[in-house]
């Protein structure tokens, strides 16, 4: 379930466990198909080995990758919460997801096999990417980013995206991706706060048979923010674009004269690798620091196991974007460290058809699917009989990332896309955690449908109370972290002390994810939601702030609260209560021109399902408003305590209004 996080809880703020121990109890299991167990690529020994020793365990999967100069040390935690993992190796991430694979005899194995919306594809092999991934490093380098400058990367799913993300790793330049949906307020955003030397989009890219145009938000970005040297622009879908000449560079013209040739430079471990920025109650999106050989150590490792890669013969396929974590995890550093291949598809699901996924499948023989429950849930509605018309027999592992799973959505999508036989690893793990944390293991692990289950081989995490104290099996709390673990973030960028007060504050010595969790009578884990106000929508956590502040930036608004509730389809829904300015009147479109108005500001992704205008939001007397009982009224529930409330008359204003906001959808 890899997610944002926000700024989570502090010592003294009150969440009942009750509230969180919540989950109905699953009976079903279902055992790993014996084929498969018979020849995975990690077996219980796996968690006996890092049990009686964490840090060698560790030591022996940084192994797996190649380095200029062998670590010594495995981690050093002199100086909690910042960590420094094999910081006395060197290596070159790039060379470790492309170059050795060609220096292996592996040139001709295909690295991506690439999808376009409009039905193009491309088959890059490791050694294409080789030659397209140097060329890029030298493209940069000749337009001045050295090692330790930032690149900002605003692009589509297309193949240059990771060439772009990889050419900067080669170079020692972090990149900071930001999500093609993301508006050009946002943007700017990211790319000041980053101070991004250099900025890698496309005219556009496909979206449900549509160009979708890039370029203008970043032109747009750019009149806000200072420092950007150079844009360099790739050519995807032939829309016509402003040029500003001197900044602006073609990148087909750029590295098309550059040679196919260059040579990586070693690195340290904790050279920062990536910038990923994630939402934060506080507004201002966080910058999520992630360095280089303890990252690439757990990405690689958690690729192999999990999804028990055979880099020979399995066709892999996760359909994030590469904007989010889980796109540079497991589309970019995991699978290439590991010499797979995979699908890169860059549309919709239901473009041209609703089968359009199965038919990717089918085309290319995918063996490892790795997608959202937002998605399943929608091949859920749109039926069975969709996927059944297209052969998935070539699927062997089922992946699951974003929000909880519920375990129907498990279920269907154990019994129509996995034939009822195939195993579903569902995952948790974040922007912050880097890698997979928690996930059975396709090979060892009795799977129940709706639980990540248990930590991976040289992970620590449990459930704790209020208190800090590790709650009993069949006991609700939070999810915590108490060992570091080589893929976590370093800091927030440029706040070190945010990122202490954020992170490690809540219980003393632990990382508070800011998940609610529970043990199950076995003690498996299973994870609960969010317990601040982050919420949660087609697996993308969006923070309640920004979405009202750009609420309260339209004119006719004076106050906004913005709450996530349940939803069939997205997991959540964002429903916005608004206070309207005295001259503006709740007129006919009002509503309409509000949603509008925040997709245009936040992003697509951030529009509000609902908006309810009302005359007054339920506050404490230290006016606090209490987004508690806007997600009661928002999802029919009897109403929580209201007696902290300095009116609590306005909560039946609140729901005499509801029914005209029960119409508003997407």
């Amino acid at each position: 379930m890899a997610r944002d996080t926000a700024d989570t809880l502090r010592k003294g703020d009150v969440v009942s466990n009750e509230s969180l121990a919540n989950l109905l109890k699953e009976e079903r299991r279902f055992a790993p198909p014996a084929e498969l167990a018979a020849a995975a690529n990690v077996t219980a020994e796996a968690y006996e080995q890092a049990k009686a020793d964490r840090l060698g365990f560790w030591a022996e999967q940084a192994r797996r990758l190649t380095w200029n100069t062998e670590p010594n040390e495995t981690l050093d935690w002199s100086n909690p919460p910042f960590a420094k993992w094999f910081q006395d190796g060197t290596l070159n991430v790039a060379y470790n997801c492309v170059d050795r694979h060609v220096e292996a005899g592996n040139g001709d194995r295909v690295a991506i096999h690439f999808e376009g919306e409009p039905g193009d594809s491309r088959a890059i092999t490791y050694a294409e990417l080789k030659d397209e991934v140097s060329r890029a490093a030298n493209a940069l380098l000749e337009l001045g980013v050295r090692q330790g400058d930032r690149v900002a990367v605003y692009m589509p799913m297309i193949p240059e995206t990771a060439v772009a993300m990889l050419a900067c790793a080669r170079i020692g330049a972090a990149h900071s991706v930001v999500f093609g949906g993301f508006s050009a307020d946002a943007l700017a955003t990211r790319i000041k706060d980053a101070d991004a030397k250099v900025v890698i989009t496309a005219d556009g890219g496909w979206r449900r048979g549509k160009p979708s145009a890039l370029k203008p938000a970043v032109d747009e970005a750019l009149t806000k923010v200072d420092g950007v040297e150079h844009v360099l622009v790739v050519r995807r879908t032939a829309q016509d674009v402003d040029w500003t000449d001197g900044r602006d560079i073609w990148w087909h013209e750029i590295t098309e004269r550059q040679p196919a040739e260059h040579t990586p430079e070693a690195f340290e471990a904790e050279q920062p690798l990536f910038i990923l920025y994630t939402s934060g109650t506080t507004g201002k999106p966080k910058g999520i620091l992630h360095t280089s050989g303890g990252y690439l150590t757990q990405v690689a490792y958690t690729h192999h196991a999990v999804f028990d890669l055979k880099p020979e013969t399995d066709v892999y396929w996760c359909t994030a974007d590469v904007g989010w974590v889980t796109g540079h995890s497991y589309i970019v550093y995991g699978p290439l460290a590991n010499g797979a291949t995979q699908v890169m598809y860059e549309g919709t699901p239901d473009t041209p058809h609703q089968g359009r996924f199965w038919e990717i499948v089918q085309k290319y023989g995918v063996t490892i699917l790795y997608t959202a429950p937002t998605v399943i849930r929608m091949f859920m509605k749109w039926g069975d009989d969709i996927p059944a018309k297209f052969d998935l027999s070539s699927l062997r592992v089922l992946g699951s990332v974003g929000e909880p799973i519920n375990p129907e959505a498990w279920i269907w999508y154990r019994d129509r896309i996995g034939a009822g036989a195939k195993p579903v690893v569902d995952t948790w793990w974040q922007t912050e955690t880097g890698a997979i944390m928690i996930s059975p293991l396709p090979g060892v692990t009795e799977t129940k449908p709706g639980s990540a289950q248990v930590p991976l081989p040289g992970i620590a995490a449990t459930v704790v109370d209020d208190e800090g104290n590790e709650v009993p099996s069949g006991g609700g709390g939070y999810l915590v972290l108490t060992e570091p673990w080589p893929s976590m973030l370093r800091t927030i960028w440029g706040d070190d002390e945010r990122f202490v007060d954020t992170y490690w504050s809540r219980f003393q010595g632990k990382y508070f994810a800011g998940d609610g969790a529970k043990k199950d009578d076995d003690g498996d884990i299973w994870l609960l939601g969010r317990v601040d106000d982050v919420m949660l929508v087609s697996g993308h956590n969006i923070s309640t702030t920004e979405v009202e502040s750009a609420l309260v930036s339209h004119p006719k608004v004076a106050e906004a609260a913005v709450v996530g509730a349940a939803d069939e389809t997205t997991g959540q829904a964002i429903v916005a209560f608004v206070i309207l300015r005295g001259s503006a009147s709740e007129d006919e479109g009002l509503v309409d021109e509000l949603r509008n108005h925040v997709g245009a500001t936040l992003g697509p992704i951030a529009k509000p399902k609902r908006v309810l205008p009302v005359a007054e939001l339920p506050k404490t007397r230290s006016g606090k408003i209490m987004r508690r009982l806007l997600r009661d009224v928002a999802e029919n529930r009897d109403l929580g305590d209201v007696t902290t409330l300095t009116d609590a008359g306005v909560m039946d204003l609140i729901q005499a209004k509801l029914p005209s906001a029960r119409s508003e959808s997407e």
